[in-house]
Parts: C-alpha cells; structure tokens; sequence
C-alpha cells in the first residue's frame, strides 16, 4: 500500500533514486529547502510500505487576481513503481490543495519532447495553454509547453483559452515579475 506523506528534510537525502531520470528536472538543496520552508503543503511524496521513497510533487501557490494558481514545479515517479497511477495520485493531491487555497487552475511546464508526460498531463485534464520557446537551457535549449488545467473555481474556463503565438521565455520572465510585482503591493 503507498502512503502519501509531507515531504522532510530527512528526505532529502533519501529521495536520489528517483531523480535519475535524464527528464527529471533536479534542482540544489537551498531550492527544495526554499519549497519546503514556504509551501509544504505542496511538497509531498509516495512511500512503499518498506519505507522507499517512490516518487514526490513539489509545487506552489502564486499569481494575482484570477491568475492565483497551483504550479507544479517538479513531478516525478522512480522509474520501479511507474505504470502503477503514481504520478496521477500525486497531481490529484496537488490539485486538491490549490481548489482548497482558491486557485483558478493548476499550469506546469513539460519538455516538448517528453511526450509519454505530454499524455499522461492531457489525460489528467490538461491542455497545452502555449508554448514557451527555449524555457530548458543546456547543451540545446529545448522549448517547453505551459500545460494547464482549469479548477472550479475559474467557471467559465478563462485560465485554459490557449494562446496561439508562442511567448519567449525573456517576455514570460517579464510578464511573471510584474505578477509578483503587483502581489507585493497588495500583501
């Protein structure tokens, strides 16, 4: 039986076998401390009953007026316990704290390329809101989609009208700092 669990500190040093994927988006210690200081309730993992971690979901909260929503910043399943509705088990709980904080959707971002994820997402209810050119950086930079999924909270589905244009990720730096910009101002 897999239990879904607060991720820990002390799992930080336990959770290793489930990052080796080439897909998997890894990030430095302070990056998931950062997380777990401000959003715990959106860092969460799934552990077999002997006590290894099988797979986790770190996300957050964020955005303005009615682009308050749910990010996931990083979804991943050991590749020993795929197949088995992980990934979907951890999306839904994300998706049911956001519904919980008032958030319109729930956005993601995915490698153009990984298309077994790109599946997985459209058959949890996500559709490609647009493209955002060169947002993966390394040896080639690759292009991601902003996936999104509307919640109830948004009922006439505004937060999933998808764009057409492609958005460079300079342009979607811009546009997230004025957001961040303007939820200052209000707190």
């Amino acid at each position: 039986m897999t239990t879904l669990r607060p991720f820990t500190c002390d799992d930080l040093f336990k959770f290793n076998n489930v990052n080796f994927d080439p897909l998997t988006e890894t990030y430095g210690l302070s990056f998931y401390t950062q997380y777990l200081a401000k959003w715990p309730e959106y860092f969460q993992l799934a552990e077999s009953p002997s006590g290894q971690i099988m797979g986790y979901i770190m996300g957050k909260v964020e955005g303005h007026l009615d682009n308050w929503h749910g990010h996931v910043t990083a979804l991943t399943v050991s590749p020993d316990y795929r197949r088995l509705g992980l990934a979907a088990l951890l999306m839904n709980f994300l998706e049911d704290i956001s519904e919980k904080k008032r958030a319109y959707f729930v956005d993601l971002f995915v490698r153009k390329s990984n298309q077994v994820a790109i599946n997985m997402y459209k058959n949890l209810g996500y559709i490609i809101y647009r493209t955002i050119l060169e947002y993966y950086s390394g040896d080639q930079d690759e292009d991601a989609y902003d996936m999104r999924k509307a919640l109830s909270r948004d009922v006439n589905k505004k937060s999933v009208i998808p764009y057409t244009q492609p958005i460079n990720i300079r342009d979607l730096r811009r546009q997230t700092h004025h957001q961040h910009q303007q939820q200052q101002s209000l707190e």
